[in-house]
């Protein structure tokens, strides 16, 4: 298999695994007789807010790192390489100018939730290490993925950090103590950030130098430039992606956020073969463009768009199909129940951006980087109006409404941008298959299933349905990558070699 393939693969999985973790925690939290719908919404909470401020703190760094690490890889020795040493440094400044606006804000993030969330008020500065945490595991993991160790960021990020969150689950459970386990939560982050710090040292990846290399001097203009730039473009991928859970916690209290949390989470089960993709391919698209080869970047592209479009319509269907039926047989809180329908339209959201492939990361690593700060004005410009407005007027819904609206918008003019600009497009006649199987299999599975519940229902839908979106997607070859795949599995397993 290709690297980017392989390691796609590999990160994907270990996600998955991770989403494993994930569902024990979720059933945990919105269970019957144990933590409480606030209690579970300020935990998605802690972790919007953590996530806007890396976004803040950051400084454009990830970028920086993603766009010339080519650069200094191939103009200096691992000693004198002193990326990561100013990317640390920087996002570490800009992190304490974040506690400090933070701080200042205090009364106005008390007036605005006192009301309807006052756990989160309680407990506000406890966020600042939940987001520290977050920021240098981000600066670290972006590092790491230039050296192929995209899985095993992705199992500290997505598996190992649920993983702590299961541990503080089982100890709140002998305590009962709420206090203990928030306070806990809030060094999950450190925890991971802490344990690829030491990878890196003890594998000998990391090189502190504090001396200005000759890569950072001659580039010096353009790394300001690019951050200057991205870093508006980080700030404003970021609110739109947290602002939703924030305003419904501020207008309808942390339980309805805790509702949406949930949906949100089904949401991010779609997404997760996205990351393993972006973290592959990242390293890839920045070569490709210093090497100006354009054929690299329309496979990537295409393969990328094909290959996640796949996955996104074939697991949203599977997760509509039992949704409810989920709820009600793992006797999870009714309120949850109120969230499916934001589930469907955040599910669309997921298709349709996933399914339009690599466009924000081709745009990124390329000289044109600039653009993606444009897009996402206009995303920004969507999103916040709709998402306050359409959330006062349909509560939880709002949000997937604004959502839906926004996402679609903003990945179609980079869709035109890219196809204007340097004839990449992502799609084939296969994307429409692959939508029109997914469809089909679905409204086969449901009327088939509609009739049998409980456990027994959940099996029977979700065994049904993976073997007719699968058999007809290999059937059809809706995707290139699909046949190699099995062929290397088939020949391990056989014992063959490629």
């Amino acid at each position: 298999m290709s690297t980017i393939r392989k390691q796609s693969i590999l990160s994907s999985l270990v996600i998955y695994c991770g989403f494993v973790i994930g569902f024990i925690n979720t059933y945990f939290f919105t269970k019957q007789g144990l933590f409480t719908a606030e209690q579970y919404g300020l935990t998605s909470i802690f972790v919007a807010i953590a996530s806007m401020m890396m976004a803040f703190a950051s400084l454009g760094m990830p970028s920086y790192i993603f766009k010339f690490y080519p650069y200094y890889h191939d103009h200096l020795p691992a000693r004198r390489n002193d990326m990561l040493t100013w990317a640390l440094l920087v996002s570490t400044i800009g992190f304490i100018l974040v506690m400090v606006a933070g701080v200042a804000l205090k009364h106005t993030i008390t007036r605005k939730f006192s009301e309807n969330s006052d756990l989160l008020v309680y407990y506000y500065h406890w966020i600042f290490a939940l987001g520290f945490g977050l920021t240098i595991f981000t600066i670290l993991e972006a590092y790491a993925w230039n050296f192929n160790k995209s899985v095993f960021t992705n199992f500290l990020r997505e598996f190992q950090w649920r993983l702590f969150t299961t541990i503080l689950i089982v100890l709140f459970v002998v305590t009962r103590d709420f206090d203990i386990f928030i306070k806990l939560y809030a060094f999950t982050y450190p925890a991971i950030a802490l344990i690829l710090f030491l990878y890196l040292v003890l594998t000998k990846k990391i090189h502190l130098s504090f001396s200005v290399s000759k890569v950072t001097r001659r580039y010096f203009k353009r790394i300001l430039s690019l951050c200057t730039f991205v870093y508006a473009g980080v700030i404003i991928m970021t609110l739109s992606q947290v602002f939703d859970a924030i305003v419904i916690a501020s207008l309808s209290g942390l339980d309805k956020a805790g509702v949406f949390a949930l949906a949100k989470l089904m949401g991010s089960v779609i997404y997760a073969p996205q990351r393993g993709v972006v973290s592959t391919a990242m390293p890839h698209l920045a070569r490709a463009w210093k090497d100006k080869n354009m054929a690299l970047l329309q496979r990537i592209y295409q393969r990328s768009s094909i290959n996640m479009l796949i996955f996104a319509s074939g697991i949203f269907a599977l997760i509509a199909l039992n949704y409810t039926e989920a709820i009600v047989t793992f006797k999870l809180k009714d309120l949850f129940l109120l969230g499916f329908n934001a589930f469907v339209l955040i599910g669309i959201t997921c298709v349709v951006d996933m399914g339009t492939g690599l466009n924000s990361q081709i745009i990124a690593t390329s000289n044109y980087w600039k653009f993606e700060l444009i897009s996402g004005v206009v995303l920004l410009a969507l999103i916040l109006p709709l998402t306050y407005l359409l959330t006062k007027q349909y509560d939880i819904l709002g949000p997937a409404i604004a959502n839906l609206i926004s996402i679609t918008i903003y990945n179609t003019i980079r869709l035109v941008f890219l196809w204007k600009k340097f004839k990449l497009f992502p799609f084939t006649m296969q994307s429409v298959y692959a939508i029109l199987l997914a469809g089909g299999c679905y409204v086969l599975c449901y009327f088939l299933c509609r009739d049998i519940h409980g456990l027994a229902g959940l099996i029977v839908r979700s065994l049904l349905f993976i073997v007719l979106f699968a058999g007809t997607t290999l059937w059809f070859n809706i995707s290139p990558d699909i046949k190699p795949v099995l062929n290397t599995i088939r020949k391990r397993l056989t014992g063959k070699k490629n």
